[in-house]
């Protein structure tokens, strides 16, 4: 990873390994690493794409959707379109984590995570 961009250090699930892998392929982070703190424990360090010119992030808003206490279905047919189609939603759906869009393609519905732009 670059020394010159910010890095996050988070800690790591399967989920959110997911989610991150999926933001690195939309453009959205510079790079990602999974490791392990001193005591084994999974961490994700994530270099965030940024704007030097103008000072801004590659991720504008993050909005978590779903939550324990209130889970957010969508069918294929009400699949979300985050400001119509410049965002993406992530969903969890029985095909693994993926896209909106991709989860229109394999024609699954499923738990939308969180909206992104």
């Amino acid at each position: 990873m670059k020394a010159n961009h910010k890095v996050v250090e988070a800690p790591g699930s399967k989920i959110k390994q997911e989610i991150t892998k999926i933001l690195y392929e939309q453009g959205y982070i510079l790079a990602y690493k999974f490791d392990s703190d001193a005591k084994g424990h999974p961490v994700i360090k994530i270099a965030l794409k940024w704007d030097a010119a103008t000072k801004c992030n590659a991720i504008k808003d993050l909005k978590r959707v779903s939550r324990p206490g209130l889970r957010q279905y969508a069918s294929v047919a009400n699949m979300p379109r985050v400001l119509n189609g410049l965002g993406i939603a992530i969903l969890s759906t029985s095909k693994g984590i993926m896209t909106d869009a991709k989860a229109r393609q394999e024609n699954v519905g499923g738990e939308v995570l969180c909206y992104i732009y």
